[in-house]
């Protein structure tokens, strides 16, 4: 029998679109002939899988089945493909946990850990792993912004939500009249907002999966924004140059491979993860964050390293199936 895969996207961020995408496109690329791929939307109302023809049915949460052609159905594993709450902070591999349906993400803690970037960042500096120098707010917190600003060296900063992603709710602060507003515009995503020292270079991602035991990390993408920094418009609607293999020396490419498969090991990853960072004149990659559920559209940057290395992303998608 063919195991049933349910793709699992949609989610309660703002990525909620970019979920679906992702969702789209790995449905094209699994193997249909080893596995029935479902698409399965969680929303708050109702979590609904896709069937074949158009129609849709309600899935049960107490055990993950819907009914197909009146036939329970069960779902035998799960690809996460949700970019933030529940999927990429570890509710929804709790939740799979306790049913024990294998998942293809990262467990339950480190998706907690990742999912809070000043967390993560602050662990990660703790094992040698260069990040750049940050300062957490919480909502109702008392604020110094020229104090909290002179941590960082003063402006310009980043203000970023801790727990978001595709670039939303983020903003390059150049002067102090803006800081208000981007810190206001970051609480909208999040409860928690960090403060970032801007640190200037050559922005890169690389990509890294494990199978069987084995960590292959992926190629490298240099990424060229057309706007300040690689915003929403950049990721998503082409504003961007994307470089893939990076323009960078033989050495610092191995740099970041090697801090990509240390990283991997250090929160203990599961799945295809990618890793963002910023190369300086020094050439010392500086970790900016940690996605766990990578975006997986036709433009994502997963996808072209995939591709850049010769491989096949229905075989990687098969081997991170069969692995759990």
């Amino acid at each position: 029998m063919k195991k049933n895969v349910a793709i699992v996207a949609g989610g309660y961020s703002s990525e909620y679109e970019v979920s679906i995408k992702s969702a789209r496109n790995l449905y094209d690329y699994i193997d249909k002939e080893k596995y029935n791929a479902y698409i399965v939307l969680i929303e708050r109302a109702e979590w609904i899988v896709q069937l074949p023809g158009g129609e849709t049915a309600s899935v049960d949460r107490n055990d993950f089945s819907f009914k197909e052609n009146g036939v329970d159905t069960p779902i035998h594993f799960a690809y996460i493909t949700i970019h933030g709450t529940p999927g990429e902070n570890g509710l929804l591999q709790g939740y799979f946990e306790m049913l024990r349906i294998p998942y293809s993400a990262c467990g339950v803690l480190t998706s907690a850990l990742t999912f809070n970037k000043y967390a993560c960042n602050m662990l990660l500096r703790s094992q040698g792993v260069i990040v750049a120098d940050s300062v957490c707010l919480r909502r109702g917190q008392a604020v110094d912004h020229d104090q909290t600003t002179d941590r960082l060296g003063g402006l310009p900063v980043f203000v970023k939500p801790t727990d978001s992603g595709s670039s939303f709710g983020v903003s390059r602060v150049d002067e102090a009249s803006q800081l208000s507003h981007a810190i206001d515009k970051a609480f909208a995503e999040s409860e928690e907002v960090m403060l970032e020292r801007l640190v200037s270079g050559v922005e890169v991602s690389c990509g890294c999966y494990k199978t069987k035991g084995n960590i292959c990390v992926l190629p490298v993408t240099e990424v060229v924004p057309a706007n300040q920094f690689f915003d929403y418009d950049a990721k998503y609607n082409g504003q961007v140059q994307e470089i893939t293999p990076a323009r960078l020396s033989p050495e610092v490419t191995a740099r970041v491979q090697q801090i990509t498969n240390q990283i991997y090991r250090i929160i203990n990853a599961r799945g295809i993860i990618r890793v963002d960072y910023i190369i300086p004149a020094d050439g010392q990659p500086v970790l900016l964050e940690i996605n766990t559920t990578p975006g997986m559209t036709n433009t994502s940057f997963i996808p072209q390293q995939v591709r850049a290395a010769g491989l096949s992303l229905t075989n990687i998608l098969t081997e991170i199936i069969e692995n759990e």
